[in-house]
């Protein structure tokens, strides 16, 4: 894997502190103006490997396999969906051209692309949570938008998911959803 663009800015009133944050593909690390280049090198190995740990907890388990994806819908059932959403099968897929998941509410399997495993775990819980208010209500009416809704990051997965497709070029839905 390519070594991420590194951007790093320098402050006169930044005394002590160093952060770090991700900005689209490129990582920006602030430090202190008066900060030799031998620490600023070291600082920025350091928030690298940082930002890599953090981002790295924020993932789902559920990406691990087809079992922990199951493990982890019964949690989010039970959580947002008082227990009644429950798959027969679930499981990891290929890529889909024009998808993040998909359900088959009259069979009642769950599909999720291989493509959503490095996303963070709040997004990934939304789209099961998406996929398994199918199961109680097919189609994207009121009724479902209430149960999907009952996730408290559905709109900013939403967002995050807009925003990754869109800087793809990917055109995905959730779904068939084109809204």
């Amino acid at each position: 894997m390519a070594e991420p663009e590194v951007e790093v800015r320098r402050s006169k009133r930044r005394k002590q502190t160093v952060s770090a944050y991700r900005d689209g593909d490129k990582i920006v690390v602030l430090l202190p103006a008066r900060m030799s280049r031998a620490e600023e090198k070291r600082w920025v190995a350091d928030m690298l490997s940082r930002l890599q740990r953090s981002e790295t907890r924020r993932r789902s388990p559920a990406r691990e396999s087809d079992e922990a994806l199951a493990e982890r819908c019964r949690e989010l059932s039970a959580r947002y969906l008082d227990g009644r959403a429950e798959p027969r099968a679930i499981r990891w897929v290929p890529p889909m051209r024009t998808r993040w998941a998909s359900c088959t509410p009259s069979d009642a399997t769950i599909r999720v692309s291989r493509r959503l495993r490095d996303v963070p775990g709040w997004v990934l819980d939304y789209v099961l949570v998406h996929e398994l208010a199918h199961l109680l209500v097919p189609g994207h009416g009121a009724e479902f938008w209430k149960w999907v809704k009952r996730y408290p990051k559905a709109e900013r997965a939403i967002g995050y998911l807009e925003g990754l497709s869109a800087a793809a070029q990917l055109g995905r839905t959730l779904d068939g959803d084109t809204d």
